[in-house]
């Protein structure tokens, strides 16, 4: 992390700027297009931002690990003494933890509601045991913790032009469409790892179950049925981005941006998906690179106008990006987990 993004944030002790770093770390090694979209933000922001996401994505890992050796009960002990740290970080402002000292410094500095990290592990400690979902109720209350806290956890960072808890539903929203583009791109990791995170009664009516996945991801040939299934649960993760795109306004201004960026990154899945023939089982879906610099280049360029605006200053707006948003939504300016797109 930048001694630019630190002094700005008003962090001076050394052993705090080491854990926010640390963070920084993590996350530009583990989500590139992520990382790119924070630099969007004002820089006393991105630390509190590199925080929350570098203590989601450590748990993720431990959760997510293929290492043959990390079996069900070593991870179980892991979630266990990040969980019991994690209390004690929020408890008493200190941790030995880098990841959960930057945490806690975070939600003290923000304000930021214990009870979203108490719910985000409760929905890592369910993906030990859990490996698929009867109903899309159900993923929606999994995605409670696992995507949409992770939204609310970013608001008071972000910052509003309205009371906080009516972007609220938004910004839970858009953790979960993020974690729905994942899912959908990520079907044969997933499953590679015992997980089914399509619901089992939208395969049902498509005639498709996970046998016939693990067929087709082992033989390499596509189907006819689950391309139907992998089309409606695009569908309905469009609907979902639907739900979040109000909110972008709700933002802090020169926060815009950087969600905005992130939103047409993750969106843009949904498009990779469906131009490479919903064949998720076999490839990763890719958005290209081009793309990816397009919109980046139309932060920003958002980015200089929301500042000369906050300084009072007359600009011209931004030329809009030759780029196709997702086919989602119409996103008016601005608004956000997880992952590299790529």
């Amino acid at each position: 992390m930048t001694m630019r993004e630190l002094d700005a944030a008003g962090i001076g002790d050394p052993v705090l700027r080491a854990a926010y770093r640390h963070c920084r770390e993590l996350n530009a090694r583990h989500g590139r297009t992520y990382f790119l979209a924070t630099r969007l933000l004002p820089v006393a922001r991105r630390p509190a931002v590199h925080a929350l996401y570098g203590f989601a994505r450590w748990a993720d890992d431990i959760v997510d690990s293929l290492d043959p050796a990390a079996d069900t009960a070593g991870r179980d002990a892991a979630l266990a003494r990040l969980e019991a740290a994690l209390a004690k970080g929020l408890r008493d402002g200190y941790s030995e933890e880098p990841v959960v000292l930057a945490l806690a410094d975070t939600a003290r500095r923000y304000g930021i509601d214990h009870a979203h990290f108490r719910d985000f592990m409760t929905a890592m400690r369910s993906d030990l045991t859990v490996t698929d979902y009867p109903t899309y109720a159900a993923l929606r209350r999994y995605m409670h913790g696992s995507a949409a806290v992770i939204g609310l956890q970013m608001l008071p960072v972000l910052g509003t032009v309205v009371p906080r808890e009516e972007a609220a539903p938004h910004a839970a929203a858009l953790g979960v469409a993020f974690q729905l583009s994942n899912f959908l791109r990520d079907v044969g990791e997933d499953l590679d790892r015992g997980r089914v995170y399509l619901p089992a009664d939208l395969l049902a009516a498509h005639g498709v179950d996970r046998e016939l996945l693990r067929r087709s991801r082992d033989s390499g040939r596509s189907d006819h049925r689950i391309t139907a299934a992998l089309r409606e649960f695009a569908a309905l993760t469009r609907g979902v981005y639907r739900e979040a795109a109000p909110g972008i306004g709700m933002l802090d201004p020169v926060s815009r941006p950087c969600i905005r960026t992130a939103f047409v990154l993750y969106g843009g899945i949904l498009d990779a998906v469906a131009r490479d023939g919903y064949a998720v089982l076999h490839r990763r879906a890719v958005v290209p690179r081009r793309q990816r610099a397009v919109v980046a280049a139309d932060g920003l360029a958002r980015v200089a106008l929301a500042r000369l605006r906050a300084r009072g200053r007359p600009a011209s707006p931004p030329v809009p990006a030759r780029v196709s948003l997702p086919s989602v939504v119409p996103v008016r300016a601005g608004r956000s987990v997880p992952e590299e797109v790529a």
